[in-house]
C-alpha cells in the first residue's frame, strides 16, 4: 500500500493521479491519493475519473474539514480492457434503445396525426353531405309548393269562367277545405310513431283537425270520449295520449 499527496496540485491533480497508478502500483496494490476538496466537485469526479480508468476504487472518504482521500487498487490491462469494452457496449446498446425509441415515438406521432387527418376529412364530408341532402331537401320542399299554388291558382282560374250555378258556391267552399286539409295534412306529423295510432287512425284524427304530437297530447276527455265512441278506436285512446306527451317531452330535451 502506497501513499500519495496531492494536495498541493490543488484542482489540477488528476492526470499526475493517472500517472501515479500507472507507474508507481503493481497490479492488485492499493494506493491512497490525498487531495483538497475544493468546491465539493472532485469527490464524484474523482471516483468516476477511476472508474473510467478501469481500476478498482476502493474507498473514498472525507480526510478532514478541506481535504478528501480516495482509495484505489489497481487491476491488470486485460482487466482494464474487458471493463472498457463492457462499457462502450452498454453506451452502444443505450444509444441504439434510445434512437429504436425515437424513431418508434415518430411514427406514432406520423400515425396518430394521419388518423387525426382522416378523421377530420371523414367529418367534412360527412357534414357536406348533410348540408348538401338539407338543400336539396329544401328546394324540393319549396317546389313541391310552389306547384301547389299554381295548381291553386289555375283552378281558380278555370272556375272563375265555369257559368255560375247554385252548387258552385259550396263546391268551391269544399274544396278550398279539403286543399287546406291537405297542405295541413302535409305539415303535420308522422302520428303512426304514437303507440296505438295506425294509418287507418291517423287519418281518422287528421279529419279532426289533429295533425301533430302536439295536437295528441292536449286533446280533451270530451275529445278522448269522441275518438272512442265515434271512430271505435281499439283500446284506451287515453295511452295513446299519453304516449303522445312523452314523445313531446322527450322531443323537447
Amino acid at each position: 500500500m502506497k501513499r500519495y499527496d496531492l494536495r498541493h496540485l490543488h484542482d489540477d491533480f488528476y492526470d499526475r493521479m493517472a500517472e501515479l497508478i500507472d507507474q508507481g502500483l503493481k497490479v492488485g496494490e492499493v494506493g491512497i491519493f490525498l487531495f483538497e476538496v475544493g468546491d465539493f466537485s472532485h469527490i464524484q469526479r474523482s471516483a468516476d475519473f477511476i472508474k473510467e480508468l478501469g481500476h478498482d476504487l476502493m474507498n473514498s472518504l472525507k480526510f478532514n474539514e478541506v481535504d478528501w482521500t480516495i482509495v484505489v487498487k489497481k487491476v491488470d490491462e486485460a482487466t482494464r480492457k474487458a471493463r472498457a469494452e463492457a462499457v462502450e457496449k452498454a453506451r452502444i446498446e443505450a444509444e441504439q434503445k434510445a434512437a429504436e425509441a425515437a424513431k418508434a415515438a415518430e411514427e406514432k406521432a406520423k400515425a396518430e396525426a394521419a388518423a387525426a387527418e382522416a378523421k377530420a376529412k371523414e367529418e367534412a364530408e360527412k357534414a357536406a353531405a348533410e348540408a348538401k341532402a338539407k338543400e336539396e331537401a329544401e328546394a324540393a320542399k319549396a317546389k313541391a309548393e310552389e306547384e301547389a299554388k299554381a295548381k291553386e291558382e289555375a283552378e281558380k282560374a278555370a272556375n272563375a269562367k265555369k257559368p255560375a250555378d247554385k252548387k258552385a258556391p259550396a263546391k268551391k267552399a269544399a274544396d278550398k277545405k279539403t286543399a287546406a286539409k291537405k297542405a295541413e295534412t302535409s305539415k303535420g306529423d308522422d302520428l303512426t310513431k304514437i303507440k296505438g295510432i295506425g294509418k287507418a287512425y291517423m287519418e281518422k284524427l287528421n279529419s279532426e283537425g289533429i295533425y301533430t304530437v302536439e295536437d295528441v297530447a292536449k286533446m280533451t276527455k270530451e275529445q278522448i270520449e269522441m275518438m272512442e265512441e265515434k271512430y271505435s278506436f281499439k283500446g284506451d285512446f287515453k295511452e295513446s295520449v299519453a304516449d303522445a306527451k312523452k314523445l313531446l317531452q322527450a322531443k323537447a330535451k
